[in-house]
């Protein structure tokens, strides 16, 4: 299994845990989180918690944008740019 699936299958699990309605509507990778009414503000502030803790990143407050978050496949996108930020050598200091 691909890193990129793993992860998509462990957001899509969270979201379906903690909103039945996802569940129930048994929605895809790419359906809108929060314009099709399966999460609102404070599920986002949820799954950040649970984006930080599962995937060991930091989510700032400017990155709190709906871009971010609309769906299960733009959250897979966010965490895996901000997992590749993480992996890159930090270079202050170097000449």
């Amino acid at each position: 299994m691909s890193t990129a699936q793993s992860t998509s299958d462990r957001i899509r699990d969270f979201v379906w845990a903690k909103f039945p309605l996802a569940r129930k509507r048994a929605i895809k990778e790419n359906e809108p989180l929060l314009d099709g009414g399966i999460m609102d503000s404070m599920g986002i502030l949820e799954l950040v918690g649970f984006i930080e803790q599962e995937f060991a990143i930091h989510v700032s407050d400017d990155e709190l944008i709906p871009e971010n978050f609309e769906s299960i496949q733009q959250i897979v996108e966010f965490v895996s740019r901000k997992q590749r930020e993480a992996s890159k050598p930090d270079r202050v200091g170097t000449a």
